[in-house]
Parts: structure tokens; sequence; C-alpha cells
């Protein structure tokens, strides 16, 4: 059995959902593991992950725009605003999405769908680098 860990920082950017499946892919490519498990890990409180549909940029668009009424920014709404108004929102977005996920490999390629990507998704307004613990297990 062999595992390998890898750090991968990301840019956000800013609040939406920002692909990693590429980036994912040529790590788990770089591996010497074909068949396995791979565990993704965000290292943050106010940014999550998804696997999600990644043709259509409309399904992201939606997810976002869902995202802001469940949990908006409204001034005197919350108590925890410490790094600002989206500071509280975020918290709550990322508590109703994952920190953490697992997928198989199968022949060295994450077992994914035709239409899944990987996404990290911001919660704050400003840019952020969200670091995301990569971990592979397997032969």
């Amino acid at each position: 059995m062999k595992q390998a860990l890898h750090h991968l920082t990301v840019a956000t950017g800013s609040r939406g959902l920002h692909e990693v499946t590429r980036d994912i892919d040529h790590w788990i490519d770089l591996q010497d593991v074909r068949t396995g498990l791979l565990t993704l890990f965000c290292r943050h409180t106010s940014a999550s992950l998804l696997i999600q549909e990644n043709a259509d940029p409309d399904v992201r668009a939606d997810l976002e725009r869902y995202f802001e009424t469940v949990a908006p920014e409204a001034p005197g709404r919350y108590v925890h605003d410490t790094e600002g108004p989206d500071d509280m929102p975020a918290h709550l977005r990322t508590a109703l999405t994952n920190v953490q996920l697992s997928i198989p490999v199968e022949a060295g390629r994450m077992v994914l769908g035709t239409w899944q990507g990987i996404y990290v998704f911001e919660h704050r307004t400003a840019q952020q680098d969200r670091e995301l613990v990569l971990h592979l297990i397997g032969e």
C-alpha cells in the first residue's frame, strides 16, 4: 500500500466556485497509485469543497445565488462580524456544504461522472489563498 500527501494552494480571486479538477488530476498523474482512495480536505472555515456539474456555468451561478439567499450578508443580522459583513455568512455556507471529500481512484484517474468537477467554493468576497490537503492511498 502506498500513500502520498500534498498541499495545494488555490488563489480564489473572489466569492464563487473555482474548479480545481485539473490541478488534482495533474498531481494524481505524478503518483504511483493506480487504484485507491483520494481524500481532499479544505483547511478553512469560510470555504468548502463541492463536486458539481462542470459543463454548464449556469449551474454554478444558480448555486451561488441560492447560497446568497440561504446565508445573506445582512448588517445587524449576525453577532459575529469580526472580519466584515461576509464573515458569518461564509461560516454558515461552509457549515451547509463540505470541507472533506473522498473520491475513488481507478486506473490512475478519479472516478468522477461525465459532467462532474471538483470545486473550491469560496464564501468570502475578497481574494483568498485556500489550502487543500490531498491524501492518496492505494496500490
